[in-house]
């Protein structure tokens, strides 16, 4: 075995330049496979990363002026949801799981506690607002249904918040001021949405609605749903817009009045969308390297044509055709998979570098190959290898000794 190995390599290195130039159109073919991979994941990661702040299987309704004419009512009628609307939902509509509404106070507001103060975003919420949000609690509590019932002035604020107003201290238990009213801090929370997220503070949303003179009134509803299936996702969206359609005079028809968010279904068409782009980089992948293969092939019966004298004396001596073949695959296989996994190396060592230096490239994220993948690329590149020189290898088996020494003369 060693003795046929050194012997492919002799071959090898007594045609350098043909040899180099070989392998590297196999290694490049092998690399950018290996880029195209790493980049098709690092753009999959982005696309999830940028959910990952909200409950992908969930649904979200806006209100908005109408603007179709509808059961006697003109258009350009503002929608407002109320607390009603809320009990609808959680009462007629099955499939939902986790619903609440939000209540804006719009812009910034300036909260102070003792000497010290900034401006800051405030949201009433429902207790399972957490869940639609992602949000996680540090320390204390999220605002439960006896916050709501006793319309209590207690606030959740993000970690940003706490180190604005109290640095390294605990805020659970102190008073914040907000326009002029004391919320007592009942919980600190985490947010994966990053720092904008942790400048915010969630209070009952009742106590929204009574201090800023709003009774009843939801800017926003929103639910988790109990199953990621975008048919069933689908059916609780029409069922909750129906509903609502139905109690605000909407028409079926105006998509401005009531506005369906179907964040699950956006997420499975981006899916769906990086399952063509996976499909695509194979594509492109694959036929960049089987053009390395093919450069192989030819590179490998120019050698058989130049090694005819040598088969042919192979021959006479008794080589058998088997031995022959199996003598020029193994030159085509080692060939190309030296050069295969050179490429497959660089491209991977390429990948990791560009994810350790730059991993917060928007929609590029965390690029990386997966090793199973690679796996299966290196197999490929073999089984390429030694399809690639089967043909030089069946043409010099058939090769006749007798003619073979008279061409050699």
């Amino acid at each position: 075995m060693f003795e046929s190995l050194a012997e492919i390599l002799s071959v090898l290195r007594r045609n350098k330049l043909r040899t180099l130039l070989t392998a590297l159109s196999v290694a490049w073919g092998m690399f950018m496979l290996a880029l195209l991979l790493g980049a098709g994941k690092g753009l999959e990661n982005g696309v999830a990363w940028e959910f990952r702040d909200d409950a992908v299987a969930s649904i979200w309704v806006h209100a908005g002026p109408t603007s179709l004419p509808y059961a006697g009512r003109g258009p350009n009628r503002d929608v407002r949801f109320t607390n009603d609307d809320y009990a609808a939902l959680v009462r007629e509509v099955p499939g939902i799981e986790h619903l609440s509404g939000r209540f804006f106070l719009w812009g910034e507001f300036f909260v102070r506690y003792g000497s010290k103060h900034s401006a800051f975003e405030i949201r009433g919420t429902h207790p399972e607002h957490r869940y639609l949000e992602k949000t996680e609690i540090v320390r204390g509590r999220f605002i439960n249904q006896a916050d709501l019932g006793g319309r209590r002035k207690v606030a959740v604020i993000g970690s940003k918040v706490r180190e604005a107003l109290f640095g390294a201290g605990d805020a659970i238990g102190e008073y914040i001021e907000i326009r002029g009213l004391q919320y007592l801090v009942v919980g600190e929370f985490e947010d994966v949405g990053g720092e904008n997220e942790l400048r915010k503070i969630y209070v009952p949303i009742t106590t929204a609605q009574l201090v800023y003179n709003s009774p009843g009134r939801i800017h926003q509803l929103l639910f988790t749903l109990h199953t990621d299936d975008l048919e069933e996702s689908r059916r609780v969206g029409d069922s909750a817009r129906a509903l609502l359609g139905q109690r605000h005079s909407v028409s079926p028809d105006d998509r401005r009045g009531i506005r369906i968010q179907n964040n699950l279904e956006q997420f499975k068409k981006l899916t769906d969308v990086f399952s063509w782009i996976r499909v695509f980089v194979w594509i492109v992948g694959v036929g960049t390297l089987l053009a390395g293969i093919v450069g192989v092939s030819n590179i490998m019966l120019i050698a058989v044509a130049e090694r005819t004298r040598e088969i042919g004396v192979r021959k006479a001596l008794g080589a058998t055709p088997l031995s022959i073949v199996s003598m020029i695959v193994t030159e085509a296989v080692l060939l190309t998979a030296l050069s295969g996994y050179s490429g497959l190396v660089a491209g991977v060592a390429l990948v990791e570098v560009v994810a350790k230096t730059a991993p917060d490239i928007p929609f590029l994220r965390d690029p990386s190959v997966d090793i199973g993948v690679a796996l299966i690329a290196a197999a490929l590149v073999m089984v390429a290898g030694g399809l690639a020189g089967l043909f030089p290898a069946l043409r010099a088996a058939s090769v006749d000794p007798i003619v073979a020494l008279r061409e050699g003369t």
